[in-house]
């Protein structure tokens, strides 16, 4: 069976979205879901949890990604 890995990545505006990596972005957050319907949900919140809140739309944008990891069994 297949799980999904939802990540937001809070990257810097000098940053192109193609470049914003998980080593480069400001910070990340992975959460793992059991669908990618799951990848598209909750990440607002996340965020509006985290000190950086106010940056997004200012001096930063978010960009969510959907991986796929196999469960191992």
């Amino acid at each position: 069976m297949n799980a999904f890995i939802a990540v937001v990545l809070v990257c810097a505006n000098g940053i192109a979205q193609d470049t914003c990596t998980d080593d480069r972005a400001l910070e990340v957050r992975k959460v793992r879901v059991a669908n990618e319907l799951g990848c598209a949900t909750g990440w607002q919140e996340i965020i509006a949890r985290t000190e950086r809140r106010d940056e997004i739309g200012k001096s930063a944008y978010l960009k969510t990604e959907c991986r796929r990891v196999k469960e191992l069994q």
